[in-house]
């Protein structure tokens, strides 16, 4: 592994990424690779240092260091076009340990400009009021000092960046959260405020940003047929490629504390505020692709793009769209009846092999992140959300095929209580158990007019899964 933490020599500008994977890879990497090709007069040169705050992606790390951080992106048109590019801004792959000392020192450096990560949604572990849950395990242990979160890991890289004099820094989130990076900013916050570091917290707050982004771009878990097709196209034997969509985007609020690349060059969107773009993709993207996935699964599909062309499946997720979003995010800059039908174009791509699997995982972080604000706006306008609320009905349906044992693969949950999930099914009326729970509905938890929305919507639910079997 590269031993130099700054990866290209003394005058370089570095971005150390925690949560190096697939994702990451195919985006927020690939951006700063085509900058660098570019090779812009007057624009300093920027390389990627990656690391991990667990060990279970070692083995591809492993692989990324042993071709020297190189690898091949594969991109798939939805008309069968492949493409494939090498990409080379990664100059350091960080070695992990459990205390973590390599990432700390590389975060520490002063080289070291932004520090950016991708931790999925329920790794900020937010409430719908962006409170820390300080009664999960994780983040009960870091704030006694462990760095097993993205907040102990940070808190230690930055307290060692504090006592060496590294200098500012903008701390980018790379998530689907919404409002990322304000919302990290609080969590952040709160976290040394409980931790009682009165002088770490004084200093974040004087040398820290934390810019909120949207992005986007469909990469699917690699799989064996990746590698083959990148050594049958290229005549490289690749360890580590990685496959996604043609479609990229990237919106980032500027607001960087010790530079940044100059990502607008090659087709990031800089702007004042990402709030209308976020929107637009958690509730159109994000939650169709979900609603997708549930549904799929339910009537014994395996990918995404199966179900997209199924014609009552499309149906739930086209009515959700156009019956409850948009009427919540007009006016928008942007066309979002356009947007949607883009959307599901991407969705029934048949090259992309998404699978239903990955797309349904975090069901607990996706209810209360990506469907509960368009529940919650409808009602507020006095409208019955009678097609959103089959998102959750469809979950809930999800999640009892998975209580008895009856889905076709393992389902992966970051923030889900399993105790809790299957007492919505041991309870006299699970459908209410289900709309009572805290973590999944927030303030709308225990009230009628949630209730009665998806307790009608999982009959309709059941009407349909009846008619299909």
């Amino acid at each position: 592994m590269n031993s130099d933490p700054s990866g290209s020599g003394a005058n370089a500008h570095v971005i150390l990424h925690i949560g190096a994977g697939s994702f990451h890879r195919a985006h927020q990497a690939w951006y700063l690779h085509r900058l660098n090709e570019a090779r812009v007069e007057g624009e300093p040169h920027w390389s990627l240092a990656v690391g991990n705050i667990r060990s279970d992606m070692n083995a591809v790390m492993d692989a990324l260091a042993a071709q020297h951080g190189a690898y091949t992106l594969e991109t798939v048109t939805p008309q069968g076009e492949r493409k494939y590019e090498t990409v080379r801004s990664i100059s350091r792959v960080v070695p992990w340990s459990a205390d973590l000392q390599a990432l700390i020192d590389a975060g520490a450096d002063p080289a070291c400009k932004i520090i950016s990560f991708t931790v999925t949604e329920g790794g900020y572990y937010l409430d719908e009021h962006d409170r820390l849950d300080t009664g999960n395990p994780d983040l009960a242990a870091d704030l006694n000092g462990a760095r097993t979160t993205i907040y102990g890991a940070l808190a230690a890289i930055l307290d060692a960046r504090m006592q060496r004099n590294g200098g500012p820094v903008t701390l980018q989130t790379c998530d689907n959260l919404r409002s990322n990076g304000h919302r990290f900013l609080a969590g952040m916050t709160a976290f040394l405020d409980r931790r009682g570091a009165s002088a770490l917290r004084a200093w974040f707050d004087a040398n820290t940003t934390s810019p909120t982004s949207m992005v986007d771009r469909i990469t699917p878990r690699p799989t064996p047929d990746v590698r083959e097709r990148v050594r049958a196209a290229t005549g490289v034997d690749d360890a580590c490629p990685v496959m996604g969509e043609a479609f990229i985007q990237w919106v980032i609020e500027d607001h960087f504390r010790a530079g940044r690349p100059a990502w607008e060059k090659v087709g990031a969107e800089l702007v004042d505020s990402v709030l209308p773009y976020e929107e637009a993709k958690i509730r159109i993207l994000n939650a169709t692709h979900s609603c997708i996935a549930w549904a799929g699964t339910l009537v014994g599909l395996r990918y995404i793009h199966e179900g997209t062309i199924d014609t009552e499946i499309q149906r739930f997720a086209y009515d959700y769209v156009t019956q409850d979003v948009m009427p919540c995010l007009t006016p928008s800059p942007i066309d979002l009846g356009r947007y949607r039908d883009v959307v599901l174009e991407r969705f029934s791509n048949p090259f992309i092999q998404d699978t239903n699997q990955r797309v349904a995982a975090d069901g607990f972080s996706k209810i209360p992140g990506f469907i509960a604000p368009t529940l919650s706006e409808t009602f507020a306008r006095g409208k019955e959300p009678a097609a959103t609320a089959m998102l959750p009905a469809l979950f809930f349906r999800f999640l009892d095929r998975w209580q008895r044992g009856e889905l076709p693969y393992t389902y992966q949950d970051g923030v889900m209580d399993e105790k809790v999930a299957r007492g919505f099914f041991a309870a006299p009326d699970p459908v209410k158990a289900f709309c009572a729970d805290r973590l999944l509905w927030g303030s709308m938890a225990q009230t009628p007019p949630l209730e009665h929305a998806v307790r009608a919507a999982v009959a309709r639910v059941d009407q349909w899964l009846n008619k299909r079997t």
